[in-house]
């Protein structure tokens, strides 16, 4: 019959496996932040190709398909090795499905990449097709963030996914600003999508902020380009404030100007990636030795002379065990009060997720469709999305069917 002390060892041996599971979880979402960077910048140099009709960046956009292709074969790699079996991955249904949609966009990258060099799609569709891609990988990584079960792990992945999010936004931005300028016109539509987006990426970076380590956020503030911002900002009310013409010309400098914003993101996403990965291995090489000191110090324990032959447990050890399960219990207690206070970020997308859910149940919608009427609701209330979603969910009692 298996005792207390297997069962209370057994409990710190779970613990070492789930924390190495994270490790090698943030492998991926380290290689994925790479991937994400490099088909951001293939969104916008195509999205300059179609705006000007081929004209503009051929040879580049060549090349930058060429380094994606280098990158997805990492991913790939990363995504071979994720341990598959159900009953050891927390959170495993989720952030298989996640996976499951990556790989099959991944698959149908060729083709859409085919249809960009014959110029047989418009920038907005090649735009979205690519949106939908990094929305995917930026699923995968959520699910990293929402399967942590370490409070200082969760913090780090928390503030990894948000960063990487406004990250995307600003990529969203720069491929919008590069086609409207390319274009020589924006609409009042194009002028709210555009402000949106400066607000959303504001929303990512304050949760970044709140979350992320003190040496993380010290290389943000250090990686920042007063130049690139100020530029950004110009251009930025060129685009916001005009109903008429704009200068084609100007899309050039506007990439250019974006893109260094976002290369200087990538350097503090490098940051934040290896952060998480040297938090992961001194969190292990933490729980290996505290297992080491319990084993020890039960083994010193239950060979002590002054136990009693007679009990199954001597006084010393019985007492010793029932320490340490108190113990195990206040600090899994307030790991569990600390994950809840982290994982608030990540329910609020839950929230978006549940309501995107909902209009594509009751609407026949997309799940791009979906999340594209949610914004659309934002802007016009000029609320935030969470916002807009929860009001969606209240109404779920109410729709024929409909739960919650």
């Amino acid at each position: 019959m298996k005792s207390a002390t297997s069962f209370l060892l057994a409990a710190r041996q779970s613990e070492i496996a789930e924390l190495e599971e994270l490790a090698r979880t943030s492998e991926l979402v380290g290689v994925t932040g790479r991937f994400i960077h490099a088909l951001q910048r293939e969104r916008g140099i195509c999205n300059i190709f179609l705006s000007s009709h081929g004209s503009r960046f051929a040879s580049q956009r060549l090349r930058q398909v060429e380094e994606c292709s280098q990158v997805e074969s990492e991913v790939r790699a990363q995504l071979e090795a994720l341990e598959t079996d159900a009953h050891r991955v927390r959170n495993g249904s989720r952030l298989f499905s996640r996976v499951a949609v990556v790989l099959h966009a991944l698959d149908g990258l060729p083709a859409l990449r085919a249809r960009i060099a014959r110029q047989a799609l418009s920038a907005r569709d090649a735009t979205a097709a690519y949106v939908k891609l990094v929305t995917g990988l930026l699923g995968v990584v959520f699910e990293a963030a929402d399967s942590a079960s370490d409070p200082k792990v969760s913090r780090a992945l928390v503030a990894m996914f948000n960063f990487m999010q406004g990250k995307e936004l600003a990529g969203q931005e720069r491929a919008l600003g590069a086609g409207v300028f390319a274009a020589g016109y924006i609409d009042a539509s194009g002028q709210q999508q555009w402000r949106h987006l400066i607000e959303s990426q504001q929303a990512c970076f304050q949760v970044f902020t709140d979350f992320a380590d003190t040496e993380v956020l010290r290389a943000d503030q250090a990686s920042r380009d007063p130049a690139a911002l100020a530029e950004l900002e110009r251009l930025r009310r060129i685009g916001c404030s005009t109903r008429r013409e704009l200068d084609p010309n100007l899309s050039q400098a506007w990439y250019e100007w974006a893109t260094r914003r976002i290369d200087t993101m990538r350097a503090v996403e490098d940051v934040l990636a290896r952060h998480l990965r040297e938090l992961c291995e001194a969190r292990i090489a933490q729980a290996r030795s505290e297992l080491r000191d319990q084993r020890a110090m039960l083994d010193a324990l239950a060979t002590d002379p002054s136990a009693e032959s007679s009990a199954s447990f001597g006084p010393h050890l019985e007492r010793s065990i029932f320490g340490m399960v108190q113990e195990q219990a206040r600090r899994l207690q307030e790991m569990s009060d600390e994950l809840d206070a982290v994982r608030t970020s990540l329910n609020e997308r839950k929230v978006v997720e549940r309501a995107k859910g909902l209009l594509m149940a009751h609407r026949q919608m997309t799940e791009d469709d979906a999340y594209k009427a949610l914004r659309q609701m934002a802007m016009n209330q000029n609320r935030r999305i969470v916002d807009v979603a929860e009001a969606v969910l209240s109404l779920a009692e109410v729709l024929p069917g409909g739960s919650g």
